[in-house]
């Protein structure tokens, strides 16, 4: 009987990975004090050391006690990565010095981008101040430039000077929403300032460093030859994405339609293109490997070569996992050494959050790591689950299989962070992974060879056609009917008993262990019974939301799983508006849309929903004196009416008064400063976020 060795001690790294995670995410939800996390760190590297002192007997006997050690000193490693990681924690953050009115010195981190209203940029806040008397600072902060000649002449390492602009970044609260202000945050972003023309100064230095400087320059020249060569935005916009991640120009919608089927994973550079790189660099590099004397050069150029185009593609930490998986493999291959995917991975993984432990929350990271884990659990069973003699069929299902793996354990991630499945991803990525391969290596063909004109614009021409027939193959099989599983909302205990389930069931396949069958059924069952407790809370929740979009009014009215729209009607027909902004909160509510909702009685701006009364207003309204006074449970604000809380609080006993986002700013200054002299509750989304009441 063949003896099963588990993962654990075919991957050591998996025992250091785990708790280090462990730790990461309890210092970012806890926020434990630093002389508490090195108290623990210290203390558990005591009997960890005195262990190597003991004989080999006494160190087997104190086994769980060195285990525990172990986990405790990993465990504490994460927390306090993530507490020295934090740019609030550090003694020269910005946020420490600056205060309203300062003078702020930027250096600029990246060349400005230019979006729809504005140009944008990443900077270094290098010093805070006033009246010449300057603090050195760090930490990073958005600028958004007024479109404007003075701002195109500004560059990466361009050091400019403004005044008492900075904001905190702030999110909308918005029910279901991205969470931006945490995003930032994770990059060492807290603040944002918008520059009006003449708003700063540009000091005429420029502190680049040379790396940085050299890496942009050839960024710039890549996307000049992919711009010049390949004709048309879309398949313009595409090529940049698909060789070296720059995102800027891609077409949103054609972005949204290759998230719909199921192959967004292809526009992001990921292992897929550094496996290509690593096999090109394989193919040209032969020659040196059958010489000992240049056998050497070998993995020191494919290992160079890698991370190079990692930092060329803009350093995301999904590149950063792929290059450093494969010179684990270089490295590996060129020490004659076999050693074990699963702890790749896991050293891999490690070193990247010992590096940012923020990269633990990009959705990147998740899906390549999980992908890659996926394929190689669950790739051979399915492969094998049909012989084809016939070579190119053979191919195709060996295509399907690697699809159909990669989707296992991807699944339950994907639908918890994109709320959707794409029913024919067989399909796309069937076409699209190979096809984008082609490209990529096209793509590179045309960079080489730009410096002959006539050469880079027949490979230019190729690659649009190429773009074109995927981008239209992949729009065609989106406008399918069923492409897309569209509204799925799993929470994360869900989806945690998701990934046991697909787990165990991994591990019953592999090593055909009954636990493993038990941990799925177990995990299945608990993730029916938690669905459908949430389908009955949806069934029966009554609510009020009045959102948090910049200009705009919109409030849904919900009952069970119905709710009813108020608001601009521009909003509709705003695509990106109501994908950002209202979809989330109707996916985490598990809601439809309907043209009347049963307990709702209107009567102009007066709703009557069970027992409370809301007063809708966004146009001027004459109010007179009313004795009883009527009850208002709700007063919801829009616009820019012609209103007088004293007047108002004469005919409505007011309980809660809330301002949307329509409101203008100097018109609430006036409308707060009414409800705190008359002592009315108010809510102002703008500044708190959406408001959200349960008028069960």
């Amino acid at each position: 009987m063949a003896v099963t060795i588990p993962v654990w001690k075919k991957a050591p790294f998996i025992r250091f990975l785990v708790p280090l995670i462990l730790g990461i995410i309890l210092q970012w939800n806890l926020q434990w004090p630093l002389e508490i996390l090195w108290g623990v760190f210290s203390f558990s590297i005591v009997p960890f050391s005195i262990s190597f002192l003991l004989t080999s007997y006494r160190r087997y006997k104190f086994t769980i006690i060195n285990g525990l050690a172990v986990i405790f000193i990993f465990l504490s490693l994460g927390s306090l990565l993530v507490w020295y990681q934090d740019i609030r924690h550090s003694s020269t953050s910005y946020g420490n010095f600056y205060k309203n009115g300062d003078d702020v010195i930027v250096v600029l981190k990246e060349p400005i981008v230019e979006k729809a209203n504005s140009y944008k940029a990443v900077a270094t806040i290098t010093a805070v101040g006033k009246n010449n008397k300057f603090t050195i600072t760090q930490g990073d902060a958005i600028i958004y430039f007024q479109k404007d000649p003075d701002a195109l002449s500004l560059d990466y390492g361009s050091e400019i000077i403004f005044s008492g602009l900075l904001q905190e970044i702030k999110n909308a609260g918005n029910p279901g929403g991205f969470d931006y202000k945490r995003y930032c945050h994770f990059q060492g972003i807290t603040h944002q300032a918008f520059l009006k023309k003449g708003g700063f100064i540009v000091l005429g230095k420029k502190k680049p460093s040379l790396f940085g400087q050299i890496l942009f320059a050839v960024r710039k020249k890549v996307l000049s030859i992919l711009r010049t060569n390949i004709p048309g935005e879309k398949e313009s916009g595409l090529a940049e994405a698909l060789l070296i991640g720059y995102k800027d120009d891609l077409d949103k919608n054609l972005v949204q339609s290759y998230t719909n089927t199921g192959v967004v994973h292809i526009i992001a550079i990921s292992g897929l293109h550094l496996g290509l790189i690593y096999w090109l660099f394989v193919q040209v590099l032969k020659p040196l490997k059958r010489k000992k004397i240049s056998k050497w050069l070998n993995p020191v150029i494919i290992i160079s070569g890698l991370w190079l185009f990692s930092l060329l593609a803009g350093g995301q930490p999904s590149v950063l996992r792929s290059a450093l998986m494969f010179s684990c493999i270089v490295l590996g291959g060129s020490l004659s050494r076999k050693t074990s995917i699963y702890n790749t991975l896991a050293f891999s993984a490690f070193v990247l959050l010992c590096i940012n432990p923020y990269w633990l929350w990009d959705v990147g990271f998740q899906l390549s790591y999980v992908a890659v884990l996926s394929i190689v659990i669950f790739m051979k069973p399915i492969y094998n689950l049909f012989f084809i003699e016939n070579r190119i069929l053979d191919f195709i299902w060996k295509l399907n299989a690697v699809s159909i793996a990669a989707q296992l354990l991807t699944t339950p991630f994907s639908i918890y962070h994109f709320h959707q499945f794409p029913n024919f991803f067989l399909l796309t990525n069937f076409v699209a992974v190979p096809l984008s391969s082609i490209i990529v290596l096209g793509e590179i063909f045309l960079c080489v060879m730009s410096f002959i004109p006539f050469l880079a614009l027949l490979a230019g021409r190729i690659i649009s056609t190429l773009i074109w027939t995927m981008n239209s193959y992949i729009q065609k099989i989106e406008s399918l009917p069923w492409s897309l599983w569209d509204g799925m909302q799993i929470n994360v205990a869900q989806a945690v008993l998701l990934i046991i389930a697909v787990a165990g069931f991994g591990y019953w396949l592999l090593g055909k262990q009954k636990t493993g069958a038990i941990a799925a059924m177990i995990g299945l069952l608990l993730f029916i019974a938690l669905r459908s407790a949430s389908f009955y809370q949806a069934y029966h929740q009554k609510r009020l939301i009045v959102f948090n979009i910049p200009g705009y009014r919109a409030i849904d009215i919900i009952n069970g799983r119905d709710y009813f729209f108020v608001g601009d009607s521009e909003i509709l027909s705003d695509d990106f508006v109501k994908n950002f902004h209202l979809k989330p909160s109707r996916v985490l509510h598990r809601i439809e849309p309907v043209d009347e909702l049963g307990d709702l009685l209107e009567k102009k701006s007066l709703l009557q929903y069970g027992s409370k009364r809301i007063l809708l207003i966004d146009k001027n309204y004459e109010f007179g004196r009313l004795d009883p006074k009527i009850p208002i449970d709700i007063l919801v604000v829009s616009k820019n009416p012609r209103l007088y809380f004293s007047s108002l609080s004469r005919a409505f006993n007011l309980r809660q008064v809330v301002f949307d986002s329509s409101v203008p700013p100097w018109k609430l200054k006036y409308w707060t400063k009414d409800c705190d002299s008359l002592s009315i509750p108010y809510h102002d989304v703008n500044t708190k976020g959406a408001f959200v009441i349960n008028l069960n």
